[in-house]
């Protein structure tokens, strides 16, 4: 639903743009906001390897499982239904500690 909304507002912007003649401002704005997303995504994936990294080593060291054994009691409190040395109880303490910390940086 959301697409059609986006895709609708677009389409109005290029009519209105054609019909009072600044076609190229918008030809201009579209290809600079192209080169500020392909930047983005270009930083993006470089945080997300240095993040994946980090956490791949931490996965190595033992130091996930560790937080997901401390962390065991609350979250079989907020997901009763996953099994106790579920592989999802890991990636649920590591979103859990990233959560908190991102908190802790405000």
């Amino acid at each position: 639903m959301l697409n059609y909304l986006w895709a609708g507002m677009i389409i109005i912007g290029i009519i209105y743009g054609a019909f009072t003649g600044k076609m190229p401002d918008i030809t201009n704005a579209a290809l600079d906001s192209a080169k500020d997303a392909v930047t983005l995504c270009i930083t993006m994936v470089g945080v997300m390897a240095f993040w994946m990294g980090i956490m791949e080593i931490a996965s190595r060291a033992g130091i996930i499982e560790m937080a997901s054994k401390k962390m065991r009691p609350l979250i079989r409190f907020l997901f009763p239904d996953i099994p106790k040395e579920h592989q999802a109880n890991q990636y649920i303490t590591c979103f859990l500690s990233s959560s908190d910390a991102a908190a802790d940086l405000r």
